[in-house]
């Protein structure tokens, strides 16, 4: 497994972690995720440790914190080996008393005595960022959270957070969750930028598409009686048709030429992407988590990287698209080191 920084923070984090949002099973968005129970959490966290995937995200509002607490039970005995990341404040803000009371209701979920890297699940705005941030602080101080991050926010959400934590010496936001994908670009005209200015590390939700890119979806065909997409489509990130079977069509010629599968070629292609700390994988089956790690231990060429890249291309709206047509990322971004 590689580990890389996490943001332009000391913490070492595998390229690949783990997504337990299929641990649970309730609700009609999760339970079309999975419903993985305890014993099968245990199988799955066996796995991903013997592989070096170390790191295991979760949240609050996933099967109303049942991934939880299955994260924590199935983590239980091996809690030193693993690092933990999940997220409040989706559903009750971040004012200072929703996150120490959120904080706490998380840690005995998760049987655990500290969350390694927490992150805010979304931008609260009826809440002062001072707020949010000086209780974070105080989470920090009292050892019960090492890192802290944010989730799905825009660019001049998160400048105001880190903005501000310089300001008052409060902690700094070493990560931002994101989604990301070959069908998804969004994240490079602002907030790859952002992030490589501030040392804030992506960890890529949603890195096949909200399952467009399983090489189960194709063209010209329907979709598989299977797929979650039945269910899940309208919650997840749009993707207009031609630019997925076109991406899907240099998918399956790279899968081909590289003798890897099409999801492992689609995260592979995220690896190699600026300020990317860890792709978060999920799996409903041991078989489908075991596909997924073989994205690890190999590299697209710089020629198959540009016929992806190609192929993804949507130009971006303004005020990004004149530094797009003058060099895409490198125009927008300072310098990487």
């Amino acid at each position: 497994m590689d580990y890389r920084s996490l943001g332009r923070s000391g913490l070492k984090v595998p390229a690949l972690s783990f997504g337990a949002g299929t641990f649970g099973g309730q609700g009609p968005l999760f339970s079309a995720w999975g419903d993985t129970d305890i014993a099968g959490a245990r199988r799955i966290v066996d796995i991903c440790l013997e592989a070096g995937v170390t790191l295991f995200d979760t949240a609050d509002v996933y099967s109303n914190g049942a991934s939880e607490e299955i994260l924590g039970a199935a983590l239980e005995g091996r809690r030193d080996q693993a690092l933990i990341s999940t997220k409040l404040g989706l559903a009750g803000g971040t004012s200072r008393k929703s996150l120490i009371d959120g904080v706490e209701a998380a840690l005995k979920r998760l049987r655990t005595d500290r969350i390694d890297l927490l992150q805010l699940h979304a931008f609260d705005a009826a809440t002062p960022v001072e707020e949010t941030l000086s209780a974070l602080d105080d989470l920090v101080r009292a050892g019960k959270v090492l890192y802290v991050g944010a989730s799905n926010f825009s660019g001049w959400q998160l400048m105001k957070a880190l903005a501000a934590a310089d300001r008052h010496g409060w902690p700094r936001y070493v990560a931002h969750q994101a989604y990301y994908s070959l069908v998804g670009r969004d994240y490079e005209w602002e907030l790859m930028p952002l992030a490589a200015d501030q040392g804030v590390g992506a960890m890529v939700w949603s890195p096949l598409g909200w399952g467009r890119l399983t090489g189960k979806v194709r063209r010209g065909q329907p979709l598989p009686a299977q797929s979650r997409l039945h269910d899940t489509a309208d919650a997840g990130p749009p993707v207009d048709d031609e630019r997925l079977y076109r991406v899907v069509d240099a998918l399956d010629a790279i899968a081909a030429e590289t003798e890897k599968t099409v999801p492992q070629v689609a995260l592979n292609w995220l690896l190699q992407r600026p300020t990317v700390s860890s792709v978060i994988i999920g799996a409903r089956t041991e078989d489908q988590l075991r596909q997924n790690l073989g994205a690890i231990g190999w590299a697209l060429t710089p020629e198959q990287v540009a016929r992806l890249d190609a192929a993804s291309a949507v130009e971006p709206p303004y005020p990004y698209y004149p530094y797009w047509r003058e060099g895409g990322f490198k125009a927008l971004n300072p310098p990487l080191v």
